[in-house]
């Protein structure tokens, strides 16, 4: 039976995916967001599990992250150099897959019969492995395939509230089992071993089955051999001509700003549930809890972006959230008050993980219009650079507050530094950075421009032909 048509978008442009598509694309985001994740909870796990200094942790993280910065560009430029004619982007997430799910695991196999410093070293190894190899091999990749799939800002759209709901399912089973479910197995580092073990076997499957249902040839989106000679542009001058793109440098800053705030997310309740409320296991309920406003945000994304636009809706989003962060100052230490302010929180999370695709899709055509280039797997190492970045910026900053107010895991009251350290990191810095995510968000203005854009490259490429 010939399936039904597609038809086109309000913009008359063919659509080309099915609820099949979007479910296996989907896929990825769940195993990206597995690793950040995870990631987000080993500052939790390294502190009070295998006994190393925070301060340390975070330095290490940080680390990290700053060899991780250079490898986002380096992975794109490989991947925009792919010789034409070949598919440049899904074979990297079969690639990826096994590699994945062995670094997985290893996270959290720490020697434990060994000197810090070789605990410290093997930590690095493997979060720079993980975090800055392998994880850029997947990022890059699967986040330019959003770009090629389709040529409908429709699509992208659906494709993204896809991607994001696979991703904060993937978030929330960390964040509501983690700390219970490690618990039940026995708390130790063993149990966070089978817990790994358990992540990594599904990033496995999830990418095998984004692998299998992704494609690149769909003619709506293909880009042909001869076209694809314009990406073929020194490393350097990409560099430089992305910067000087407004639109792609204010993508860089919202994700970066969006993901030290998940992280931030990932890493600093556990501290919070643990000491300010005096149950650790209590992070459990408020993971489960946050999952009515994550329903609400996928519910209510949609109809947002139509009646507001997605820069609108993410304005409104990002005001959202300062306000029930400066609301929780009130009563920080009231569990059902910061319980329901964090669902805010929460919601107002979701239309960026939503549209960062939709945003740096924009910036991509934006350097068509600007320098008749697109660099599209450079062009998304924003993404990933901000997702890598801030949520590893998150967990550092979980760690060296914790550092500086002398952290003991063993101690048998809260002390005074260590209580402001943990108000800063849950309360103060995401404030900060819902405040700078909302002053960059009225800045850009590329939505209202882009029928005027796409006009101009049509009619760039009309008159080419016509020569």
């Amino acid at each position: 039976m010939a399936k039904k048509p597609l038809g086109k978008d309000k913009f008359g442009i063919q659509k080309v995916m099915r609820v099949g598509d979007y479910f296996g694309a989907s896929l990825g985001q769940f195993s990206r967001n597995a690793i950040s994740g995870l990631v987000g909870q080993l500052t939790y796990f390294y502190t009070d599990k295998v006994g190393l200094a925070a301060g340390a942790v975070a330095t290490a993280f940080m680390l990290t992250k700053i060899l991780d910065a250079f490898t986002d560009l380096i992975m794109g430029n490989i991947i925009d150099h792919t010789k034409p004619g070949k598919e440049k982007y899904r074979p990297w997430l079969l690639k990826m897959a096994v590699p994945a799910a062995l670094l997985i695991i290893l996270l959290f196999t720490v020697p434990a019969n060994v000197s810090p410093t070789l605990q410290i070293i093997y930590m690095f190894l493997t979060n720079f492995l993980l975090t800055a190899v392998i994880y850029t091999a997947i990022a890059v990749p699967y986040s330019a395939i959003q770009v090629v799939r389709t040529t409908s800002q429709e699509e992208r759209g659906t494709m993204g509230t896809f991607r994001a709901a696979a991703g904060y399912v993937s978030g929330m089973i960390i964040a509501v089992l983690t700390i219970p479910l490690t618990n039940i197995l026995g708390g130790d580092q063993g149990a966070w071993i089978k817990y790994g073990f358990g992540f990594g076997l599904a990033a496995l499957l999830c990418l095998l089955l984004c692998y299998a249902r992704s494609k690149e040839t769909n003619p709506a989106a293909e880009v042909k051999p001869e076209e694809d000679e314009e990406e073929q542009i020194p490393f350097g001058e990409a560099v430089g001509k992305l910067f000087r793109n407004k639109y792609w440098v204010m993508v860089l800053v919202l994700s970066l700003c969006a993901n030290v705030t998940y992280g931030l997310a990932n890493s600093a309740g556990t501290y919070y549930a643990k000491w300010i409320y005096g149950n650790d296991n209590l992070i459990g309920i408020q993971g489960a809890i946050g999952m009515i406003p994550t329903l609400l945000g996928f519910i209510l994304v949609g109809p947002m972006i139509k009646k507001l636009g997605v820069t609108k809706t993410l304005r409104v989003s990002f005001f959202l959230g300062m306000a029930a962060n400066v609301l929780r100052l009130l009563n920080p230490y009231h569990f059902w008050m910061n319980t329901i302010l964090g669902c805010f929180g929460t919601f107002s999370n979701i239309p960026m993980m939503c549209l960062l695709g939709v945003l740096t899709a924009m910036s991509i055509d934006y350097n068509e219009y600007q320098f008749g280039q697109r660099m599209v797997a450079r062009s998304q190492s924003a993404a990933s650079f901000g997702c890598k970045v801030g949520t590893g910026v998150g967990a550092s900053l979980v760690g060296w507050c914790l550092g500086i107010a002398s952290y003991d895991p063993n101690a048998a009251a809260l002390t005074a530094g260590t209580k402001y350290a943990i108000f800063t990191f849950n309360i103060y810095i995401p404030i900060i950075l819902f405040a700078v995510m909302f002053f960059v968000s009225l800045k850009f203005d590329l939505e209202k421009r882009m029928p005027e854009i796409h006009a101009k490259i049509a009619e760039r490429k009309a008159a080419g032909s016509a020569e």
